[in-house]
Formats: structure tokens, C-alpha cells, sequence
């Protein structure tokens, strides 16, 4: 594959066409396309970059052919499926019908059915697209392919788009022919089975981001409960105790105190699975159990919730240096100066405070950079570069690490806030209290397991090792009769 991957894009002569029907070389595989859509249009522009002759069939052939390269012939339908044994519908549901004229034409080929539904049709209709087209042609084998792979990913290249391309239809060797051509564009073809599984592929381009739904609801549901609380603490408290309208707080200062609080939570919650998961396995004494569901799910989300916490992280920092912009921020300062001149002092300098807001950014911009690295690292395009014990170190060690000095950062935030009776408003204590309590319980469980009575244990455990101390296998009844015990 690194040959076909590596392999030039289309060239500029043949993307860009003369307007003629120019005439193909008959040597390459001849392949049809029906439609002239933009899917087809950059159906053909691949094939052609993949060496493979293209007919295209068309309605009124003169005016698309200036559209497809120039190396593919235009013409008219029943021209296009007169040669080609294999033939791409690049049509919509509601046109199939319209092939029907040419159904003697199309016996004993291969259709590629590369149509999507939209929701209300894949709602409306019980039978996939291409299981309607098989009905329509029964003398045709349909081979359902290349519906998720975009129009742009043709004409780029996988490299820059999704690779597999989710294969299925009833004949073995129709796949194995689709499979084939799927790898000569630079594809990697998923066989799905038969064609009755066309409907669930079809159903794949209709969900929108299915992993990224429960992390984005948690992440929506720890703000709005964050938000709530800091509007509290921060609005009402104030207005109704001592009748200062800080409304004006709400748009950017409540936001910059909510955002923080979320991120240290989701980045919490990465690791907390991991810990759980560990744990459940020292107390089962095997890893050959699975974990209940609830957990399975939650280590399989937990990208996600690592790239919302860096999302929030970013829009912190973000808002972080927009706060001195603001008007209100603006006017605190004059009026700090403004008391000071009536106080009649001419220096203030705070060696703590200063102490604690230089420990506390400095902490802050590692942990922020800690959390870039592991962002980077999930996309598919680096971490594929590297191997496991390189992405295990990054995600596990350098991931522990971003958690303990957002910890620390969290901590010289509130400095001896905590303890000051002034900070309880409404008698709620401060909000970095409440993120802290979890990433500490996670850290000090993490430090306990590094103990060598239990890092020894959890090793030997993932190695294969089982508390009852061996793997019973039962022998065939004609052998000796007993059972063989094996140590793993």
C-alpha cells in the first residue's frame, strides 16, 4: 500500500479537460460511471489517476464531457455499460428506474451502488438503496461501496480523508473484484458481509460525530452546573447582600472562572476509567473478565473527553488575556489607584501575592502545554507515527503529568482561599474546592498502585496471570480422561 499511497495526484492535464470526447487507451481495465454529478465527476477523475479506463454515461454527453478529465470518454448511456464489466451508479434513488431500458445491456455485470439516502428517506424506506437497485436488475450482481468516501477524498486522495470504503453484496467474488480496484485507488476496503447490511453502511454518512454525543453532553452539563454555581457565588451573592449590581460579569469574567473548572473535571474523568479499570482487575485477580458496559464505554470515550478538556483549557487562556480589555477592568484600576492616593501610599508590593500569581501562570502555561502535546498525539495522522510504547508513554505518563500540574496550578490558584471565612458566599465554598476533590482521589490512587505489592501484582495480571493460578483445559473423551492443568 505505501506505493500506492505514495503515488502522484492527478495531473493537471488530465484533470482539466479540452471539451472533446478524446479516446482512452484500451489496454488499461475499462470501468463505466453513470451520472455526471459531482461524485462522479471526482469518481472519475481517481480511476483515471489510477490507471483505469473510464466511460462515462451520460444523458447529454457534449455538454458535461468539459467537466471529467479529459483521458475519460463521455458518451451516451447505453455506450457507457456496452463494454465495462464493472459499472459505478452515481444516481439518486428516484433515477434508478430510469435504467431500466437498459437492462439487457446490464445483465451478468457488476453495479457499484455508491448512493447515500437522506434521514427521512432512510426513515421512509425499509429496503437500502442498493437492495433496491438489485430488485430493479436481478440479472446484475450490486455490490454496495464508496458511499462514505467524499466527493473531495476522491480527488485528493485518501491521504487526506477517511481510507476504508465499507464493502458488501451477496457474490464473494464481486466484492473481491470491488476490493481490488478499492485498493489500486489507494483505498482500504471493509468487507461488511452480505447486501443485506447495505442499509446499516448506508445509515454510516447519516450519523453525526455518534462517538463525540455523551462526551459533549457531560462537558455541557459540567458547565451549565459550574456556570450556575460561579453566578451564584459571584452575582447574586453580591446583589443581594450588598446591593452591587455585578451582572455586567456574566458574558466573560463568570465564563473565565466556569471554563477552567470544566476542563480540569473532563481531564480528570480521562483518567479516572483507567484507575477503575486497574482496580477491578487487582480485585477479580484476571483481565479475562470484561468490564461492565458502562465502563467499556467510558474507555472508549475517553479521547474525546481529553479534547474537549483541551478545548475548554484553550478558551481559558484565551479569555485569560482578554480580561484586562474590558471596560469594568479598566475602571478597577483607577479606582485602585484612586484609594491609594487617598491612603497616601506611595508603594505596594505584596512579596507572597506576587510569589503565588508567578508560580501559579508559570504552572498554568506547562499544563496547557502538556495538554497541546496530548491533543496532538490523538490525531490519527501522528499517532499512527508512532508506536505503542511512544503513544502509551504520551497519553499515560505525560497525560499524569498534565494532571498534576493542573492540580498544582488549581492549588496556588486558591492559595489559602479555602480557609478564609470571607471566600464562603452563601456559606458555598469557593469553586477550585470542588474540581479538587476527584484529580486528588485519581493521583493518590495512581501513587498507590506504583507500591510494589500491588504494581507486581497488576503486571502479572496483564501478562496473563490469573488469581487461581492456572487455565483448566478439558481433554478429548478419547484421550486419557482428567484434566491438564497449564500454567500461563
Amino acid at each position: 500500500m505505501s506505493g500506492e499511497m505514495d503515488k502522484p495526484l492527478i495531473s493537471c492535464h488530465l484533470v482539466d479537460s479540452d471539451g472533446s470526447l478524446a479516446e482512452v487507451p484500451n489496454k488499461a481495465p475499462k470501468v463505466g460511471i453513470l451520472g455526471s454529478g459531482d461524485f462522479a465527476r471526482s469518481l472519475a477523475t481517481r480511476l483515471v489517476g489510477s490507471g483505469f479506463s473510464v466511460v462515462v454515461g451520460s444523458r447529454n454527453p457534449k455538454r458535461t464531457a468539459g467537466l471529467f478529465p479529459s483521458l475519460a470518454r463521455v458518451t451516451f448511456q447505453e455506450e457507457a455499460v456496452s463494454s465495462p464489466e464493472v459499472i459505478f451508479v452515481a444516481l439518486f434513488r428516484e433515477h434508478y428506474s430510469s435504467l431500466c431500458g437498459l437492462s439487457d445491456q446490464l445483465a451478468g455485470k457488476i453495479l457499484v451502488d455508491v448512493s447515500n439516502p437522506t434521514e427521512q428517506e432512510h426513515l421512509r424506506h425499509h429496503q437500502s438503496n442498493a437492495e433496491y437497485l438489485a430488485s430493479l436488475f436481478p440479472t446484475c450482481t450490486v455490490v454496495k461501496a464508496f458511499n462514505v468516501v467524499s466527493a473531495w477524498t476522491l480527488q485528493a486522495g485518501p491521504r487526506d480523508g477517511n481510507r476504508q470504503v465499507p464493502i458488501c453484496s451477496d457474490q464473494p467474488e464481486a466484492k473481491r473484484t470491488i476490493s481490488e480496484m478499492a485498493h489500486a485507488m489507494g483505498f482500504m476496503p471493509l468487507d461488511m458481509g452480505s447486501l443485506a447490511l447495505a442499509r446499516e453502511v448506508e445509515a454510516m454518512p447519516l450519523r453525526l460525530l455518534p462517538s463525540w454525543k455523551v462526551p459533549t453532553l457531560l462537558a455541557l452539563g459540567l458547565f451549565v452546573c459550574f456556570y450556575t454555581y460561579n453566578f451564584i457565588r459571584d452575582v447574586l451573592q453580591p446583589y443581594v447582600r450588598e446591593n452591587k449590581n455585578k451582572f455586567y460579569k456574566l458574558p466573560v469574567s463568570v465564563v473565565n472562572t466556569t471554563l477552567p473548572c470544566v476542563a480540569y473535571v473532563l481531564l480528570s474523568l480521562v483518567y479516572l476509567p483507567g484507575v477503575l479499570a486497574a482496580a477491578l482487575q487487582l480485585w477479580r485477580g484476571t483481565k479475562y473478565q470484561r468490564f461492565p458496559d458502562w465502563l467499556d464505554h467510558w474507555l472508549q470515550h475517553r479521547k474525546q473527553i481529553g479534547l474537549l478538556s483541551f478545548f475548554c483549557a484553550m478558551m481559558h487562556a484565551l479569555y485569560s488575556f482578554c480580561m484586562p480589555l474590558r471596560r469594568s477592568h479598566r475602571y478597577d484600576l483607577v479606582n485602585m489607584a484612586l484609594k491609594q492616593v487617598l491612603a497616601n501610599k506611595s508603594h505596594i508590593w505584596e512579596e507572597e501575592e506576587v510569589w503565588r500569581m508567578e508560580i501559579y501562570l508559570s504552572l498554568g502555561v506547562l499544563a496547557l502545554g502538556m495538554l497541546s502535546l496530548l491533543a496532538v498525539t490523538s490525531l490519527p495522522s501522528i499517532a499512527n507515527s508512532l508506536n505503542w510504547r511512544e503513544f502509551s508513554f504520551v497519553q499515560s505518563t505525560l497525560g499524569f503529568v498534565a494532571l498534576m500540574l493542573s492540580t498544582l496550578h488549581t492549588l496556588t490558584y486558591g492559595w489559602t482561599r479555602a480557609f478564609q471565612e470571607s471566600h464562603y458566599k452563601f456559606y458555598l465554598p469557593p469553586t477550585f474546592t470542588l474540581t479538587l476533590f476527584l484529580p486528588c482521589v485519581i493521583i493518590l490512587v495512581k501513587i498507590f498502585f506504583l507500591l510494589p505489592c500491588f504494581s507486581r501484582r497488576l503486571t502479572r495480571i496483564r501478562r496473563g496471570w490469573e488469581k487461581d493460578g492456572a487455565v483448566k483445559f478439558i481433554l478429548p473423551a478419547d484421550h486419557v480422561q482428567g484434566e491438564k492443568t497449564s500454567h500461563v
